[in-house]
């Protein structure tokens, strides 16, 4: 049972309906779910005298009446006496808190002696001096301060005078697959209508009647228009004014006949429900009154879900709603909207970029990211443990996704299969050894489907000669042009890898060995490097199946050639067996130490040892895998190209390190490859996640400046044939 520290956050948490609520879940979720589980997050939840109790989860360790101030201080000491508690981090929403400006928080940070963190989720410009007093004196009493938007930085320093640590920490957002709204309308019941939305608490800073008085302009135009208007009063609101202003813009919709076009969802809306109405929709509508609200919320899941967008000019729209994604329109000012909504309905081109716009550059508020970002800012006040980062779950979805009856299709658009590029054997072939893992592990017979369809691939694109050919397009006809060397390595991998496993039906190894046999026979003259790397790691599996003297003499061979190889090139400065690195180059010291395994002759495992440990030196950066870029590659006697760094790469690093640790009982080795796996989980020169864990599904690497978003077969592939690696040596892991 692994005995965690905590962090404590202090803000409302649900059941209690608010905005930092669901804010406060969201974070500690992203944090619990992709970092260390040597750290967890505990809650000290905020009540209202004027609310009911709460039926709080276990985590909430501490409850606070905002307007007793005795409670803050009662809490400040029991949390001292809390040895587990290494860090605090205040949700703060000014009215949240008790005393003027909420300065009952202020006592509370009096006693408290452990490092603080605070997340403003309001930042007002030019304040007047209690206000003004009143930041100050927090910013004193805390280690950092954390906000979400530039212009708050510029406020905190210039308007309040902070000389406080200050960290921009993007608002998160859910994972959401961008899709077209089209499908998304019959599935909340409005098939055929063009949707525009809002949502979130309703209040009267909302501004929602100059939407309402915009619409019949825009009915003229688009008469299948319908506005919907998600969420409840504020119960707050609804305490001190009823229902006053939902009154008010109900009568405003029947005094301009618009029942038809506009409707009210009157409730609470869950993350499941908000996802769901932003992909129906067709345009966001973000119509706040105040000119300086610093952070929104229900903003930047819209974009986030890849959404054009209208917005009034409050202070963090200025920066999220920028004119590639959205249009930024008048407060109070009925035309403004109209004009706006109906440019864009009238340029669906104009639409899809904002729509891709916005989805692209969101990713770094993916929540996993935010995750990271909060966590990177801890550890500039406590010791986080580094063992090791929370390991996903293994999850097939989006192999399956990109599966056809035919078999994988290489390239996707997004996480959507692209179809019109056909298929590759090097996918197919990769696919069957993911599936042979998976069904090690699972023994799920959906996982002998699979593979039956990847060898009917390989079966497909083999011809008599014994070549394997890589390239078949959507309509299913082989380019016999283009004959691949390191996609025939890769097939014969695939196939002595499929012999290898147990259960696998046997009428399925017979038709594999067949085809091993003939593809063996083409391969007698390949000279890459990389080819003959995988051509070994096949025929040593298919060798542990079927050993015999046969096999360890191609093993011999072949590894005898990369020798020669490395021989020609090598030198004190340049430990290599070509001239150059490309792509997955880790295999042929990973082949070299399989040779070793199948001949005990020790001058595999040592020039395997000095290949890898080069390429070592080169792709780890300051504790961090940054692998060659293929962008440039990286030439002997040249500078190495950091961008764009692919999945297939960290895959093969990791496979290779956990064979390494294995053959030569190094355990550097072993952490080399966990640090490496973390390159997928955001440990890597962007700090953004690479692997996807709402589909299952990879990016397609990462770039200077952003992550290809594309979720390709070989990148989703890599990461599976990591993640199984990590799986297999999970014990070995937690040692380390």
């Amino acid at each position: 049972m692994v005995k965690s520290d905590w962090i404590l956050y202090i803000g409302t948490f649900p059941p209690r309906e608010c905005g930092i609520a669901t804010f406060t879940k969201d974070l500690t979720t992203a944090m619990d779910s992709n970092l260390s589980p040597f750290l967890k997050s505990k809650i000290a939840a905020m009540n209202n005298e004027l609310t009911s109790t709460y039926n709080y989860p276990k985590d909430v360790m501490f409850q606070i009446n905002d307007k007793a101030i005795e409670d803050y201080i009662d809490v400040a000491k029991k949390i001292n006496n809390i040895d587990r508690i290494k860090l605090i981090n205040i949700q703060h929403e000014f009215g949240i808190f008790g005393g003027e400006y909420g300065d009952y928080l202020i006592a509370f940070l009096e006693l408290i002696k452990k490092p603080v963190t605070i997340t403003f989720h309001s930042v007002l410009p030019k304040p007047g001096e209690k206000l003004k007093k009143a930041v100050q004196a927090l910013a004193e009493r805390v280690n950092c301060i954390i906000v979400m938007a530039e212009t708050a930085v510029k406020i905190l320093r210039e308007d309040y005078g902070i000389k406080t640590d200050i960290k921009v920490i993007p608002h998160g957002i859910p994972t959401v697959p961008l899709v077209s709204s089209k499908k998304e309308k019959e599935k909340i019941g409005h098939k055929g209508k063009t949707i525009l939305l809002s949502f979130g608490m309703i209040n009267s800073g909302k501004g929602y009647e100059y939407v309402i008085n915009a619409l019949p302009n825009v009915v003229k135009k688009f008469p299948d228009v319908l506005y919907l208007i998600v969420g409840e009063t504020h119960p707050v609101v609804r305490k001190q004014e009823g229902e006053d202003y939902r009154n008010l813009i109900g009568q405003k919709v029947k005094a301009l006949k618009l029942e038809k076009h506009v409707k009210f969802y009157n409730k609470y809306v869950k993350l499941e429900e908000i996802v769901q109405y932003l992909k129906a929709a067709d345009i966001y509508i973000c119509s706040n009154l105040n000119p300086n609200q610093i952070t929104s919320g229900t903003l930047a899941y819209a974009v986030g879900a890849g959404r054009a967008t209208v917005s009034t000019p409050f202070l963090h729209a200025k920066e999220l709603v920028t004119p590639e994604r959205g249009v930024i329109v008048n407060f109070n000012d009925s035309k403004s909207f109209g004009d706006a909504i109906i440019r864009i309905l009238s340029d669906p081109k104009l639409k899809k970029g904002m729509e891709l716009n916005a989805y692209e550059n969101t990713r770094n508020m993916l929540w996993c990211n935010v995750a990271l970002a909060y966590n990177e800012t801890f550890k500039n006040y406590i010791d986080i443990p580094k063992k090791y980062t929370n390991i996903p779950e293994i999850k097939m979805d989006h192999l399956t996704k990109l599966t056809d009856d035919f078999g994988m299709i290489q390239f996707a658009n997004y996480n959507q299969p692209n179809k019109a590029l056909g298929y590759t054997l090097d996918d197919n072939a990769r696919a069957m050894i993911a599936c042979c893992r998976h069904f090690d592990i699972s023994k799920d017979n959906s996982d002998i489907k699979l593979i039956s369809l990847y060898l009917n691939f390989v079966k497909y694109v083999s011809k008599g000669n014994g070549r394997l050919y890589n390239f078949v397009s959507y309509d299913r006809k082989i380019n016999f042009d283009q004959w691949s060397e390191d996609a025939q390595g890769r097939a014969i991998w695939s196939l002595g890898f499929l012999l290898n496993t147990k259960g696998i039906p046997a009428e399925l190894k017979q038709d594999a060995e067949n085809i091993l046999k003939n593809a063996l026979q083409a391969a007698k003259g390949i000279k890459s490097p990389r080819a003959v790397a995988y051509s070994i790691l096949g025929l040593y599996h298919y060798n542990l199946s079927n050993p015999s003297q046969k096999n360890v003499s191609g093993i011999k061979k072949m590894a005898d050639y990369l020798l020669s190889s490395y021989k020609k090139c090598a030198s004190k400065e340049w430990r290599w067996f070509e001239e150059y690195l490309t792509y997955a180059n880790s295999r042929l010291p990973e082949a070299l130490f399989y040779a070793y395994l199948s001949t005990k002759n020790k001058k595999y495992m040592n020039i395997a040892s000095s290949s890898l440990d080069f390429l070592l030196s080169i792709t780890f950066e300051k504790g961090v895998f940054s692998p060659i870029g293929e962008r440039g590659w990286y030439m002997k006697k040249g500078q190495k190209a950091h961008f764009d760094q692919q999945p297939i790469n960290t895959s093969a690093i990791v496979q290779a390190l956990i064979l390494a640790s294995e053959v030569t009982k190094k355990r550097s080795y072993m952490k080399k490859a966990v640090t490496a796996f973390q390159w997928f989980l955001g440990k890597n020169s962007l700090n953004q996640v690479v692997y996807d864990e709402s589909t299952g599904g990879c990016f397609d690497g990462v770039g200077e400046s952003a992550i290809n978003l594309n979720q390709g077969a070989e990148s989703t592939i890599s990461y599976l044939l990591a993640r199984f690696s990590i799986h297999d040596y999970k014990d070995q892991i937690l040692k380390t």
